[in-house]
Parts: C-alpha cells; structure tokens; sequence
C-alpha cells in the first residue's frame, strides 16, 4: 500500500506521466539488453553495472527509457554500463533477484553482491549516484586535482585534517561510508591547501553549484554534528519541491514553508525575494516553491482554499501541524517573513481541519473530529480503539455494523464504558497526527502509552477485535465474555456477541485497505 500523502502521489502521478520521447533503436542505443544466459557473464566481467529490470506495457518503464538512455551515454565514457532486462521474457532471471515491481533498478558488483538503486529516476540522479558508486567512500585530493573532483558533482564535501589527527580522520571517514550514496566525499591532509580554501584543520567544507557555492564546518567531529551541518547545507536556501526532492525535505526534520505559484517566473522571483529570510533562518525551516499548476492541490492538504494562487503555507513534517498564511493578503518577503518567524517563535496556532465536535454522543461508537482528538483519544486515561475511515471506502461501509456491535460490548457496560472506548474519525475531514496508509486503519492507543499506538492487522471479526483489544490494551477487558454473561442472565441464547460469530464473506474478512 502506499502512504497516504496526495503531494507525493501527485509528484509521482505527473513524473509518470510526463510524454517523453522514445528511446534509440536497439542499434544506437549505449543501454545493454542481457538475458539469462548473458547476464551472469557480464556482470562478473564488469565492476559495476547499473540494471533495469522492466517490462514492455509499463508506463513508468516507458517514461524512465529515455532518461536512462541519457544517463548509459554519459557514463560510458567512465566505464559504468547500464544495462536492462526484459521481465516479461526473463522470468527466471527476474524471479532470482527478487523483483516485484515495474521498473526495478539494482547496482550490481559481480552476480552476488547488489542493492537496490537508491537515486531518483532522472538522468543527472542516475550520473550521480552511479558516479559516487565508482568512487572510493573518499578521495585524496591534492593541489592539483581539487578543482576538478569539485566539478564531479553538484555537492562535494571535502575533509581538511592533519595527517596526524586520527579521530578526526576516522570521525570523517565513517560518516562518508554511511553517506557515500549521498554525496561525494575526499580529504587532504594538506594545511596550506586549507588555509587557501578559507578553512584550517580540522574542518569541513561542501562545495555546492548553488546559493554561496560553499560552507564551511570546524566544530565537533562527531557523527550528528557533522550530519547536522551536511543537511543543512547541502539544501538550497529556496528550493523547488518536486518528484526528486519531496523525500529530502520530508525527511530533513524541519517544518516546510510552500511558496505556491503557477509560473516559473514567478517561481524564480518569490525565490530570489526570500533568499534572505531563508539564510536568516537556515537550519528552523526549508522554503520551497511549488508548481502551483501541477501540484496546486495539495494547498488543500495544507488548509488552503486549492486554487487561489499564489499562496503560502508551513508545515510542521513531524507533526504535521499546518499553518497556512492568510489568502486575502498579498505574498510579500517582508510579511511573510514576519510569518514565518512568529511560527517558528511558537506564536501562531496551527490550523486545524475539522468537522463540528459533536453536541452529543449518539451510538456506542464515540465520534472523533479534529478539534477534539487529542482530548477523546490522547488525553483520556482509557484504552481507545480508533478507525480512520473515509465516507466512500467500501471496507469502511462493511465494517460499519460489526464495528457498531463490537463498542457496544463496552459501551453498555459501566465498569468497561470507564476504561475502553471504541472510536472513530473521518480522516479525509479531519486533521490527524498519524500516518495513515489506507482505509480502514484501525489502531489501539493503550492507555498507557499513548505515544506507541498499535495497528490492527487481523481480520475483521468482533471476536478478534475483542482479542486484540484485550491482548494490546492496558486494562485487559475481555468484552465477549461480558457479553456471553449479560446474555445468559438475560436468556438471550444467541447473546449480544453471536451475530460476530456468524460466518465472514471473503470481502469482509480479508485483510485489505481501500487505497488512498
């Protein structure tokens, strides 16, 4: 299943479908078709090689071709082949390397060692990333050849440490093996070479071809330090979000400032308008421009009315909490630069996407919405058993009567009512802090660990909600026990639990969630 994030969908979604030109002929092409019978054999006679394993009616195959042709003709010249593998007529072949997905790219060195490609599917990422593979974790660098490793990439990090600073030099070199798919790396031990590049010994500097071109570190050779400065700056001060760079920012840790516009002149000057306010706050937040005609809406993930362009936004990732900047108000460096700091300052309140709460509680299922989750689900000192639904999931709409009778067993009994609730929320109406990956999701929020919800991954049977409730919650209710008690006190012979125990349709009990 996919994450449920409409941005990275929509990203991919028009990667994908972008119509590219079709790729060489067979003859002309610098990409190499193996088989079974070729593939072993080539492999062994090359260091490295670069493998496509695809399939012919694959749209996202067709939309890589021509990028990875780009890619094979670059990189010949360095001696790096890239080859591909046609799945459909090399099903064995495909079978013994694992793959289950259309195109599946593999960085082999020989037949026994290879992982998966790790760059994004453009011809510059491919060059890279497989040009950092043909290198040594780090490179010697000298007066002679620094100026040309600094042009082998767009970012190159060197190390400038004395021959005989050995932590230092260890500190380095372990952070380069763990980053060498990231990012070049070298080292000199000459002073004089650091002293001309404006740094001493023992620092850091990352050469970029963007924004001042360079930054330098001297402070602690520790891994999260040294990870610290990389990250921050290796990112543009303003960059764009697209299909290559969601995952970076996504995963920097820091909240996300969308500058949302429909031209790329635009585009270009909120850019060179808020170079400033992002050098002022480098390192709190990153600030992006966003293509507001192909990725315009998700400005309705962020709280904002979706076509009413330019406009402008922050997002906390780690919380995802969403303050989104007044619409009637005009975008300008200087206000939103104001913005901008209140947020990080903590003086703005995040905007919350929610239904009414409601008056009143009306069924056995306690209703969820935005404005009351963290009082009805984090703050309560109950086991609280939460379905994410959408209004047209058809799994939600089968669940709905068993899910009904299941918070009944706990609902109609009062020593149970004060210590498990049976909830639910409509994620599509309402802000919630968790990561959803599709439709129903249901999780357990024990009611002492509030923080380390568990997912319901069994099937969708009253009984076995009831087990999981009992196994994962705090206070170990057993509600069809209960329910088989009141049954038999009251003479009911089928009990208030038998309807669960009637037999499942497949469509009902299997373990799927509707996609988002």
């Amino acid at each position: 299943m996919r994450s449920f994030s409409p941005l990275v969908l929509g990203l991919l979604g028009a990667t994908a479908a972008v119509s590219a030109a079709e790729p060489a002929d067979a003859a002309d092409s610098n990409v190499i078709a193996l088989t079974k019978d070729t593939f072993g054999d080539f492999v062994k006679e090359h260091d490295l090689v670069l493998a496509e394993f695809y399939a012919p009616w694959c749209g996202h195959c067709k939309a890589l071709a021509p990028k990875y042709e780009e890619a094979a003709t670059e990189l010949k010249s360095k001696e790096i082949p890239l080859v591909k593998v046609d799945c459909t007529a090399e099903e064995d072949l495909c079978r013994e390397y694992e793959v289950d997905g259309y195109p599946t790219l593999k960085v082999f060195r020989g037949p026994e060692s290879h992982k998966p490609y790790g760059g994004a599917r453009q011809a510059d990422s491919i060059i890279s990333y497989m040009t950092k593979q043909s290198m040594p974790a780090v490179s010697t660098v000298d007066e002679e050849n620094l100026e040309e490793f600094k042009t082998l990439d767009k970012i190159v990090i060197i190390g400038y440490v004395g021959a005989d600073d050995k932590a230092a030099s260890e500190s380095f070199t372990a952070f380069a093996e763990s980053q060498r798919d990231n990012y070049l790396f070298a080292s000199s031990s000459d002073a004089a070479l650091a002293k001309a590049e404006g740094a001493k010994q023992p620092s850091i500097v990352l050469y970029k071809d963007f924004d001042e071109k360079k930054s330098v570190y001297d402070g602690k050779f520790d891994d999260e330090a040294i990870s610290k400065f990389v990250k921050t700056a290796s990112t543009p001060l303003v960059g764009e979000l697209g299909p290559e760079t969601y995952g970076k920012y996504m995963a920097a840790g820091i909240p996300l400032a969308y500058i949302f516009a429909e031209t790329a002149e635009e585009r270009e000057k909120f850019a060179d308008e808020f170079r400033p306010i992002a050098e002022k706050h480098r390192g709190d937040v990153n600030i992006v421009t966003l293509d507001a005609k192909l990725f315009g809406a998700h400005a309705g993930n962020l709280n904002l009315e979706p076509e009413k362009f330019p406009a402008f936004a922050i997002q906390d990732t780690t919380k995802n909490a969403k303050y989104p900047y007044d619409q009637t108000k005009k975008i300008t460096a200087k206000e939103v630069g104001k913005f901008i700091k209140d947020v990080i300052d903590g003086k703005v309140e995040p905007s919350i996407k929610s239904e009414p709460v409601p008056e009143t509680q009306e069924g056995p299922v306690t209703v969820v919405v935005g404005r009351n989750y963290q009082e009805l689900v984090i703050d309560n000192k109950k086991d609280v058993l939460l379905e994410f639904y959408a209004p047209w999931c058809g799994h939600c709409k089968a669940l709905a009567p068993k899910y009904e009778e299941l918070a009944a067993l706990y609902a109609d009994v009062a020593e149970f009512k004060e210590k498990v609730v049976v909830a639910k929320v409509d994620a599509t109406a309402n802000d919630v802090p968790d990561s959803i990956t599709g439709f129903p999701t249901i999780k357990l929020y024990r009611a002492d660990k509030k923080d380390e919800p568990v997912e319901y991954n069994g099937s969708r049977t009253v009984e076995d909600l009831v087990t999981f409730i009992k196994e994962n919650g705090k206070y170990e209710v057993d509600g069809l026990a209960e329910g088989a008690k009141k049954a038999e006190e009251s003479g009911d012979v089928t009990g208030s639990a038998s309807s669960s125990q009637a037999a499942e349709t497949p469509a009902a009990s299997e373990d799927v969630h509707d996609e988002l």
